[in-house]
């Protein structure tokens, strides 16, 4: 059985690190699979029974910090690689690559493109391109460009896992505490963070509170979220919105929503909003380089123009993208017939992403029988 050494920063919160648990498991029968990570504290995804390595190497902000720690990081999952006899080792993420050609060794490099953003540093791209034996792009647009635009024959595109039944048996573990009793809930799901347009989000939402009072918010992820808890209560909708913080199963949340919005102004594959469509949550989002247009296609959810990506945190400045979005929103929760077939393309659209085509492209790549 070959040996699939999966390398991440960390398995606390986030899309990259939530697909690195979830490939470790769908790949166990077919593999010998183990997880090296940068920093273990606060693990929030399943990894029972696979094989940890904390090389206790967590991130450091200063520039000279970070070189020390490529190699460090380097330096150990060489004797990983070396001691457990690993034939492929697939990272997730610009530092896990950079930890994965530090550290050389025989093993088959899989380098993974996890988000649009890591596209805005060519040099790095260009060494990814000129080390790896695999470079795994998260969408088929990211894969489009880093094949055209580095001539890199190597890349190839891997959409995430999803799995319904899963899905539907997590939603069902508990019940979610949330601050009313009724009412139509708007969800969105990130981490506090800048790429998420949160700002956009909740000035969008005071509009449609206004012509919709039954409307509420809830943000599910990781963060204090303090400018964001200001905005709405200088936008008067401060009991309107609820920030859950992060919920390692956010199921039961999404079973309340009517509706979820993604304001994001870069992404790679978004997760989270796939994982509202497997609730039969309908969909807008803005049209953002990468991943909702891929997925929505114009017809599985709607699709917005993205929106600016300088935070704005002033009540009194709400531009014309923030009215569109209040626009779009109101008129899908407006129309019954519109809301009730976005649930099903929402649905029919999740069904698609599959373990089985996840675990197929691995499997070939690998050359293993599955």
């Amino acid at each position: 059985m070959k040996k699939l050494l999966l390398i991440v920063p960390s398995l606390h919160q986030g899309g990259l690190e939530k697909v690195c648990a979830a490939t470790a498991r769908l790949m166990q029968p077919y593999f010998d699979v183990r997880i090296a990570v940068f920093d273990s504290r606060n693990v929030a995804y399943d990894i029972k029974g696979i094989p940890v390595a904390d090389l206790r190497l967590p991130s450091r902000p200063d520039k000279l910090g970070k070189v020390i720690n490529v190699w460090k990081r380097g330096w150990k999952l060489r004797r990983i690689k070396k001691k457990e006899k690993i034939d492929i080792a697939y990272s997730f993420g610009p530092t896990a690559n950079l930890a994965n050609i530090a550290s050389g060794g025989k093993a088959e490099k899989w380098l993974g493109i996890r988000s649009y953003m890591d596209m805005g540093n060519p040099k790095q791209i260009r060494l990814f391109c000129a080390c790896a034996d695999r470079v795994v792009c998260c969408s088929d647009t990211i894969c489009r460009e880093v094949r055209q635009k580095y001539r890199c024959d190597k890349a190839v595109s891997l959409n995430n896992p999803f799995d319904l039944q899963e899905v539907k048996g997590l939603s069902e573990q508990e019940e979610a505490q949330l601050p009313w009793d009724e009412g139509r809930i708007l969800i969105s799901m990130g981490r506090e963070d800048a790429v998420k347009g949160f700002w956009h989000l909740m000035k969008g939402f005071s509009l449609v509170h206004k012509r919709l009072p039954d409307t509420k918010l809830m943000i599910i992820g990781k963060g204090d979220f303090a400018p964001y808890k200001e905005l709405a209560h200088n936008l008067g909708i401060d009991s309107e919105v609820y920030f859950t913080g992060l919920k390692k199963n956010p199921y039961p949340y999404l079973k309340k929503g009517a509706l979820y919005v993604l304001t994001s102004y870069y992404e790679g594959f978004p997760n989270a909003m796939v994982e509202a469509m497997s609730m039969g949550l309908p969909v807008i989002a803005t049209d953002c380089m990468t991943g909702p247009r891929e997925i929505l296609e114009d017809k599985y959810g709607i699709l917005i123009p993205n929106m600016s990506k300088e935070e704005d945190f002033d009540p009194a400045h709400i531009m014309e993208e923030d009215k569109n979005l209040a626009q779009e929103i109101t008129s899908l929760l407006e129309n019954e017939e519109k809301m009730s077939h976005y649930r099903k393309m929402a649905l029919q659209r999740a069904g698609e992403y599959t373990a089985e085509s996840y675990i197929e492209k691995i499997c070939s790549w690998a050359k293993v029988d599955c």
